[in-house]
């Protein structure tokens, strides 16, 4: 007897049927991953060529190049330009100053914390190795806003007014976490029987450091450096909070894009130069690599 109980099985649906596959949908998935990724800069770098002020794609005006001729025009073409006579160029050039002021104290110091950290964490085996792990990374989960506001009431109950030096301590504290997690998964590959053999054979810890780890860990160290640095000069939230009187790169494009009338295009066209930075120093990072691998 037939069981009319049963539920008859359905056979599976196959994609190909609707004309769809899985590398179809991976493949408009992707392509939409990346517009959604890379429309925006396409927009800003188009709109920081139109000669109109709020910026727009939409609503071109003209082609130019004057908001890139900003940082080198006379004062005379400056003043001439209802929008640009408006911003105040010595201030901007003075802040993107500090952000460099800044980073220049910001990475070295986040290295030697991140190398003392990396060295610490994978050299040294105890039991409050995990404490310590969540201990050096927590200012890296902290919210921008907290470690900003903690510099500042920690260095004002000290007597030190908010400034670049708040600043710099501020984001000292989570921008060496990146130096230390590169640090740490260099030095994990590193064999430790090569120092362990040069201690045995007389050599101090400062010699076997310096002749040994040091040497291994300079890539890390420069991998290290450049996303310091950049972590410095493109911070906002740590920075808002602790700056104080004074300003920064970020801080400064951050108060121009809060204009009631619409930000200036000269940041579409600040931005179009980073992008531009970017893309080139990648270029000349894979051909240097390429080349390399060649030899």
């Amino acid at each position: 007897m037939t069981d009319l109980t049963q539920t008859p099985a359905v056979p599976p649906t196959n994609p190909m049927r609707f004309g769809i596959s899985s590398a179809g949908l991976l493949n408009a998935y992707t392509w939409a991953f990346l517009a959604f990724m890379f429309a925006p800069l396409l927009l800003m770098v188009l709109s920081s060529f139109n000669d109109t002020s709020p910026p727009s794609v939409t609503q071109w005006e003209g082609f130019t190049g004057k908001w890139y001729a900003y940082f080198w025009m006379s004062e005379a073409e400056m003043r001439a330009d209802p929008v640009l006579r408006a911003l105040d160029r010595d201030r901007f050039v003075g802040c993107f100053g500090n952000s460099l002021y800044v980073a220049a104290f910001v990475v070295p110091l986040s290295l030697i914390l991140g190398l003392s950290g990396a060295v610490l964490l994978t050299r040294w085996r105890s039991r409050a190795n995990g404490v310590l792990w969540w201990i050096l990374l927590s200012p890296m989960l902290a919210p921008g806003i907290v470690l900003g506001l903690s510099a500042l009431v920690f260095w004002g109950r000290l007597g030190v007014n908010a400034g670049l030096f708040t600043i710099i301590m501020a984001q000292t504290t989570f921008v060496a976490g990146y130096p230390m997690l590169i640090l740490m998964a260099r030095l994990q590959r590193q064999p430790i029987e090569l120092e362990e053999a040069a201690l045995d054979l007389g050599a101090s810890p400062f010699r076997v450091f310096r002749r040994l780890t040091l040497p291994y860990l300079f890539p890390a160290l420069v991998s290290a450096a450049v996303i310091g640095f950049m972590a410095s000069i493109e911070n906002y939230n740590t920075t808002m909070f602790a700056k104080g009187g004074s300003c920064t790169f970020a801080t400064e494009i951050g108060a121009m894009a809060r204009n009631p009338n619409g930000h200036p295009p000269v940041i579409n066209a600040v931005g179009t130069i980073i992008i531009a930075l970017t893309v080139l120093a990648a270029t000349a990072h894979a051909f240097m690599s390429r080349r390399e691998a060649q030899k």
